[in-house]
């Protein structure tokens, strides 16, 4: 991606900024050109919204998941009762 010294930047690299920013990869520089763009530009406003608002609802998921172990279990059985 093509680098450039200007605080304004496309609507495209904000995104990319903003997915930057929500792993905490963003430079200080980016953060300034991202807010930046955000006063003015609406698209770039709801895309941050939804990063946003998709960053909090994964960390707060209590997402759990069966172990290797058992879904080989699983698999053999159903397997088993397919072979029937």
């Amino acid at each position: 991606m093509k680098t450039s010294n200007s605080l304004f930047v496309s609507c495209e690299q904000a995104k990319f900024i903003c997915d930057k920013n929500q792993y905490g990869e963003a430079s200080f520089l980016e953060i300034i050109k991202l807010n930046i763009r955000l006063v003015y530009c609406k698209v770039t406003r709801a895309y941050s919204k939804r990063n946003t608002k998709l960053t909090k609802t994964i960390k707060n998921s209590n997402v759990q998941v069966m172990e290797t172990s058992m879904k080989e279990k699983m698999k053999e059985q159903l397997r088993k009762k397919l072979a029937e």
